[in-house]
């Protein structure tokens, strides 16, 4: 399938390391020239076609980044707001400076961008913009609270900015991952009690890839999803799709039997 990326100037937050990085590669096999935001230099290899140190939660660096890549390509055609951090504590006992961190990174952050690539888009009269949700915007657990809050915020901005911008050809969606082990959840870590609990929720029983994410965001930033918009991709591995998932791996689902 031809995805239309050929030529496309694509932006990624974030894209330093984990999904982020596998984001931008998929994108740039896809024929696009990636540029690579990220408060963390990528030190000496390069990650990006451009790489650009900018803290997402600063305005005015993020005006500055925008800048640099309109007078160097001329064009924004995709933004991937794939930056975020997570942190777990009780809601009842979460220290405020912690939640409003959370916000400032997850929601304020993809603001800022969204804020400052919107003019540029307009001015093309196309663009794709796609959200790093996750499956805690859809469920959250337990500790969560700031994050899951922050994601469900994520949600409901795509989907306001999907109307505010589609009378100039541009989209905005959203993505969850869910079950893909990073260094920010630490899943591959799990002691194998824990880790079976977790796979027993998912239809596909395995860890997902940050390539299997990287896959449907590129499917989200292509031509071929032109009239999606305004939505939420699930990429959780069927989590909790239904209350018992690991019942159909078990005698006498499993295997066809």
């Amino acid at each position: 399938m031809e995805l239309g990326l050929n030529g496309r100037v694509a932006v990624v937050t974030g894209a330093s390391r984990g999904i982020g990085t596998a984001i931008l590669r998929s994108l740039r096999d896809e024929g696009a020239t990636v540029v690579n935001l990220d408060i963390r230099s990528p030190g000496s290899g390069r990650v990006g076609d451009l790489d650009l140190t900018c803290d997402v939660t600063s305005p005015s660096e993020v005006e500055s980044a925008v800048s640099e890549i309109d007078d160097t390509y001329g064009r924004i055609d995709v933004l991937v707001n794939n930056a975020g951090i997570m942190v777990e504590a009780p809601a009842e006992s979460i220290e405020m400076a912690v939640w409003r961190r959370v916000f400032e990174v997850n929601v304020e952050g993809v603001l800022n961008m969204c804020q400052a690539v919107a003019p540029i888009m307009k001015r093309q009269a196309w663009g794709r913009i796609v959200n790093a949700a996750s499956f805690a915007a859809i469920v959250p657990s337990v500790g969560s609270s700031a994050y899951a809050a922050s994601k469900a915020a994520v949600v409901q901005l795509s989907r306001t900015l999907a109307s505010e911008l589609g009378p100039w050809g541009i989209t905005v969606n959203s993505y969850a991952p869910g079950m893909v082990p990073t260094e920010m959840n630490g899943f591959e870590g799990l002691a194998p009690a824990m880790r079976d609990a977790k796979l027993d929720q998912l239809a596909i029983r395995r860890w997902g890839t940050p390539e299997e994410v990287a896959q449907a965001v590129t499917f989200l930033a292509s031509e071929c999803a032109g009239y999606i918009t305004g939505s939420l991709l699930d990429v959780s591995g069927g989590k909790l799709a239904t209350q018992s998932p690991s019942t159909a791996y078990a005698a006498p689902y499993a295997g066809g039997a």
